[in-house]
């Protein structure tokens, strides 16, 4: 099976994660997403983070009506600080039956050449790429790269922390979320300080 693995910190996951993933996975030959869920991004402060198992809860919550998107916590039982050539290798002992694939919006392919072990992840997976408004250019190394697809997705414009900060501020910001989601994290009283 050809899988696709979305990684993020989903703090917390959104409808835009969902149009993107479920854009992916039914407009390429993507047969299922994974929406890996992230211990700690190197290059985010960790303090705004909600602990591992709430942020897995919402993942799972979020994607329990997709019959091809699913929720996973393989980064959970890494080292860290974890880095994704780590994961894919990884998930791919774990799972030899499967092909993985990254997903990753077009502001991280412009930095992709900065990732540890680039070249080891390109050489052993394809990459599937969907449309972010960023500043720069991608190297041109990975312009016309034959692992490297570029999937006409929708660009969704809503971010973690927007969501986060309008909880904080007490708006509105319940079409931002699955209903799943919302009753979660207001039952739980996630982000009001």
């Amino acid at each position: 099976m050809k899988i696709g693995l979305y990684f993020g910190t989903f703090n917390p996951i959104h409808v835009g994660h969902l149009i993107i993933a479920n854009h992916m996975v039914e407009n390429s030959d993507l047969e299922e997403i994974w929406m890996v869920v992230t211990p700690h991004n190197p290059f985010k402060k960790k303090s705004s983070l909600l602990e591992n198992n709430h942020r897995f809860e919402l993942v799972y919550r979020a994607t329990e009506n997709y019959s091809k998107i699913k929720p996973s916590n393989i980064e959970f039982k890494l080292p860290q600080p974890n880095y994704t050539v780590h994961t894919l290798a990884h998930i791919s002992d774990l799972h030899p039956e499967n092909e993985f694939c990254l997903i990753m919006g077009e502001d991280n392919l412009k930095s992709f050449h900065k990732w540890k072990n680039y070249e080891v992840i390109l050489e052993n997976h394809h990459i599937y790429v969907y449309p972010r408004i960023a500043e720069g250019k991608v190297e041109s190394q990975f312009s016309n790269h034959s692992k490297i697809h570029k999937v006409d997705a929708p660009i969704v414009q809503i971010s973690s922390t927007m969501i986060r900060n309008g909880i904080k501020n007490k708006k509105n910001i319940q079409p931002l979320l699955s209903k799943e989601v919302w009753e979660y994290i207001d039952e739980m009283n996630f982000y009001k300080k």
